[in-house]
C-alpha cells in the first residue's frame, strides 16, 4: 500500500521556467534605470541561458550578466539581492496543484517534499504557492546538509513520515536526482515529464499533476486485490 507521496519542488510543483521568465521580465522593468541599454529580450534570454534551469546559483549568473552587458551603476550583488527578495512574487504553479494535494490528503496519504536549493529561498517559494501546510515534512538541501540524489535525504524524509520505502512514491522532474534516486532508495518513482528526459526509466510518467491521485489509487486498489486473493487461497 502507498501511504506517502513525496515531491520535488522546481519543475514538479513550481513551474520554474515560467516563473523565471516572469521574474526576469519584471526585474528588467523594475531596474530599467540601469538595464535599459540592454534589449529586454537579450537580457531575458541570456539570464535563462546562464541559469541553466536553476543548476547555476545566481551569484555567477549576475556576475556574468554585468560583464556581458557592461552594466554599471548597480552591482551584481544588488541584482542578486533583488532576485532573492523578489522571486517569490513571481512563483507560478503547475495546473491542478492545489486540487491534487487536496485529493491526496483526503485519501489519508501523508505528504513530504525534498528539494535541493537554498533554505529560506525555497521556503519562501513554497509559501508563495500556498502549499506549506499540505506537507508533514519539507527537507531543503541547504538546511539538511545533504541533497538529492543522496539516499540519506530520502531516508530521512521517510523516517519523518514514519513509512517504509515500499509504502512511498516520489514525484519529480529530474530523471537522475528525482526518479532514479528515489528508486535507488526503494521507492516507486513518478517522472513529471519535461523536454529533457524522453528515455527516463520511471515506474510511471505523467504530464499533469491531476494524474497522480489516480495512479496511487490504482496501485492501492491492486494491492488490496492481491491481498484478497492471498486470503481466499
Amino acid at each position: 500500500m502507498i501511504k506517502a507521496a513525496l515531491f520535488d519542488l522546481d519543475g514538479t510543483l513550481l513551474n520554474r521556467d515560467e516563473s523565471v521568465k516572469t521574474f526576469v521580465d519584471k526585474q528588467y522593468e523594475r531596474l530599467d534605470k540601469w538595464l535599459s541599454h540592454v534589449p529586454k529580450d537579450k537580457y531575458i534570454a541570456r539570464f535563462i541561458e546562464l541559469d541553466n534551469q536553476g543548476y547555476v546559483w545566481k551569484d555567477a549568473v549576475y556576475q556574468q550578466l554585468v560583464d556581458d552587458f557592461n552594466i554599471t551603476g548597480i552591482t551584481w550583488e544588488e541584482l542578486l539581492q533583488d532576485y532573492i527578495s523578489q522571486f517569490k512574487n513571481c512563483c507560478i504553479p503547475f495546473p491542478n496543484l492545489i486540487n491534487m494535494l487536496g485529493k491526496l490528503r483526503s485519501s489519508n496519504l501523508v505528504l513530504g517534499m525534498i528539494t535541493n536549493g537554498k533554505g529560506q529561498f525555497q521556503m519562501d517559494n513554497i509559501r508563495a504557492l500556498g502549499i506549506e501546510n499540505y506537507f508533514e515534512t519539507i527537507l531543503i538541501s541547504e538546511w539538511e546538509g545533504m541533497k538529492k540524489p543522496d539516499p540519506q535525504i530520502f531516508n530521512k524524509a521517510l523516517d519523518k513520515l514514519n513509512v517504509s520505502s515500499a509504502e512511498a512514491i516520489f514525484i519529480g522532474d529530474n530523471p537522475e536526482k528525482d526518479v532514479k534516486a528515489a528508486q535507488n532508495a526503494g521507492m516507486k518513482g513518478i517522472w513529471k515529464r519535461d523536454d529533457l528526459g524522453s528515455d527516463t526509466v520511471a515506474d510511471f510518467k505523467v504530464d499533469d499533476l491531476e494524474e497522480i491521485p489516480l495512479i496511487i489509487r490504482e496501485l492501492n486498489n491492486n494491492s488490496l486485490s492481491d491481498l484478497a486473493s492471498k486470503v481466499l487461497k
